[in-house]
């Protein structure tokens, strides 16, 4: 049995414990089974945006017409394309394993890791044992129970992210993150796009910010809403999904490839658990407390493996206050973690980006607040665009001022967003956002703009 000060599982945020533990001068053992980087440089986040970067860029060009300009002839090379990609994320990982031999005190193990009890972990022939454990193990793709899906050759985001052979149609199952994005990437390197989905897309998001993405993203994805009993068969190199309609109608299509994008399933059911005192949540995610500490003394969790937020900036915020709660001062190790408002994007088409709770949860949650909006076209920015979608919608407490949430979507939402995860962090008020001076012309004036309508509201 090897001994170590900490044991982290998973090498994807998990790094953000393991190598400055090490370079601290503790004994550290980190375990990955796949790629080193985890799911957002292998198979997520990284990958995926530069997959739909040059999306994007096609679909502003196939725009240009608006603008007076006509597009010439159009070729795109999606298999050097996608090995660019992959050359790039390979090398990536590549270069984080090998720096991890330059630090003495940090042992990388690749396979399989799986406790034997409380404190000891098994990976291939080693056993491995340490006073604290991180486990950071991520989460992959939830594969739905559909008759016929198991015993085809059906993609899910990480082989969606790795092929090269650009089909001519496809069928995409879901209406997430996800899908979305990868829907609108392969749309617009030309292949024809289907979708099954079970209500509506992006279900989470803010109901106006909804409406508007599902009115602009059917223009160019034909979709089959509120779906139900779909199967799935396979025969000489074409998928057909058949399936119920929302109005008890059997619909069914045909394609050269299939996407299943559903959700995600937590990884600890790989970790052996059942050997441990370690508690699950109903949902399979490891149960911590406001220290991201679990049932068990001195194991902790990360990340998706958590199950609080799925987003790699989230898991990286969490590793880096374990980081300072188990080897900072003594004061930081008391301080449960705190977490400012959450942002997140979806890099589809159009972008959407978004902090804080939605209006329908303001409401059932009996807030009272006022709303501020604006569109992207009433700006001197949207004079020069011609944007056919997109808007802020600043949501602000009625008594207090303070801004309560902020939902974007249009061109850069994921770049406007910033300055309103600013204000919410410092608890900004109407005010405080009215004060300051925006560059002119810019988009971020859409902001002030929405912040001004909400301020009229306000006086009336």
């Amino acid at each position: 049995m090897k001994e170590y000060d900490l044991i982290v599982i998973g090498a994807g945020a998990g790094t953000k414990i393991s190598t400055p533990a090490a370079r601290l001068g503790k004994k550290v053992a980190i375990i990955e089974q796949e790629a080193v980087g985890g799911t957002c440089l292998n198979r997520g986040c990284i990958p995926s945006k530069m997959l739909i970067h040059p999306a994007n860029v096609l679909t502003h060009y196939r725009s240009l017409t608006k603008h007076y300009i006509t597009p010439g002839q159009e070729a795109v090379d999606f298999a050097s394309l996608v090995n660019r990609i992959n050359e790039a994320i390979d090398h990536e990982s590549d270069s984080a394993e090998v720096s991890y031999d330059s630090i003495s005190t940090l042992d990388l193990y690749k396979g399989e890791a799986q406790f034997i009890d409380n404190h000891s972990v098994r990976v291939q022939e080693e056993v491995l044992t340490a006073p604290v454990i991180v486990i950071a193990v991520g989460s992959r793709p939830s594969i739905p129970p559909i008759p016929g899906l198991a015993d085809t050759p059906f993609m899910t985001s990480k082989e969606a992210l790795r092929n090269t052979t650009l089909p001519k149609k496809l069928i995409v199952i879901g209406g997430g993150y996800i899908g979305t994005e990868l829907g609108h990437a392969y749309q617009s390197y030309g292949t024809e796009t289907v979708f099954f989905v079970r209500d509506c897309y992006l279900s989470r998001e803010d109901k106006d910010v909804r409406t508007s993405f599902m009115e602009e993203f059917t223009k160019s994805h034909k979709t089959h809403f509120g779906t139900s009993n779909l199967a799935v068969t396979y025969e000489e190199g074409v998928f057909t999904v058949t399936g119920t309609s929302e109005t008890g109608e059997t619909i069914s299509e045909t394609a050269d490839a299939l996407l299943v994008a559903t959700g995600v399933a937590s990884n600890t059911d790989t970790l052996g658990l059942n050997n441990t005192d370690i508690k699950l949540t109903n949902r399979g995610f490891v149960a911590v407390n406001d220290q991201l500490k679990s049932t068990v003394e001195g194991v902790y969790a990360i990340g998706e493996s958590a199950g609080k937020f799925f987003f790699r900036h989230s898991a990286n915020f969490e590793g880096e206050y374990l980081f300072n709660h188990l080897f900072g001062s003594q004061e930081d190790a008391r301080e449960p973690i705190k977490y400012p408002p959450m942002p997140h994007a979806v890099f589809s088409s159009p972008e959407i980006a978004a902090i804080g709770p939605t209006e329908e949860e303001l409401k059932e949650a009996g807030v009272p607040y006022v709303v501020g909006r604006n569109e992207y076209q009433h700006s001197a920015q949207g004079m020069a665009r011609l944007p056919e979608v997109g808007f802020v919608k600043l949501l602000f407490h009625k008594e207090t001022q303070e801004l309560l949430a902020a939902h974007i979507i249009g061109e850069e939402a994921s770049i406007m967003i910033h300055q309103l995860i600013q204000a919410m962090h410092h608890k900004a008020t109407l005010d405080d956002i009215l004060a300051v001076i925006y560059i002119h012309p810019t988009l971020p004036e859409v902001v002030r703009n929405a912040a001004r309508k909400a301020k009229t509201l306000l006086t009336e």
